[in-house]
């Protein structure tokens, strides 16, 4: 080995046990990477139902798993019966409407496989309720409220399309009180 290779070698070694700056730390700085916001719809849970203090209106209360956004809707008090007794697991002496449909569902052999909410529009909530039979799957149109009642009783998941989160504030209770 000559002695101008020794010297390399000696100063290549030195340079890794100092642990010298790699290529990526010599490049010029760049802006960090930032993640594209994710879109489209996400689930939700169903947290529970509240009374709204300052109208005294049922409220249906929901948050994103992704990215844990909170909405609320006002619904009607039966609505918030038929949401609020699956959710604690309460079973009614005598069936509830949602139950009656999951029943006749269940004999027809169709199921629920989701719900999603997918509009706020003059202050109306929109969702779709997703059934799967023999005939395939059947895409209905659906008050919010109905449709969250049969996906708690039927273990289906709630799914809210992104543009609802941003059309009501997506931080918990909207400024104004959009309705079912």
């Amino acid at each position: 080995m000559t002695t101008t290779t020794r010297i390399a070698t000696s100063a290549l070694l030195g340079l890794m046990i100092a642990g010298a700056p790699g290529r990526g730390d010599l490049a010029p700085a760049r802006a960090p990477e930032v993640a594209p916001r994710v879109s489209g719809p996400q689930e939700a849970e169903v947290i529970g139902v509240v009374v709204d203090q300052r109208t005294q209106a049922p409220m249906v209360l929901l948050q994103g798993k992704r990215d844990r956004r909170q909405l609320a809707m006002a619904i009607g008090p039966a609505e918030a019966t038929g949401i609020a007794v699956p959710l604690h697991g309460v079973t009614p002496p005598r069936p509830l409407t949602h139950d009656l449909f999951l029943t006749l569902f269940g004999r027809l052999k169709v199921s629920v496989t989701r719900v999603v909410i997918t509009d706020l529009r003059d202050d109306i909530y929109y969702a779709t309720l997703h059934l799967n039979g023999s005939s395939g799957e059947l895409t209905l149109d659906s008050r919010p409220s109905d449709a969250i009642a049969l996906a708690i009783r039927a273990k289906a998941p709630v799914w809210i399309e992104d543009r609802v989160f941003d059309k009501s504030g997506g931080e918990g209770t909207p400024s104004r009180r959009p309705h079912i």
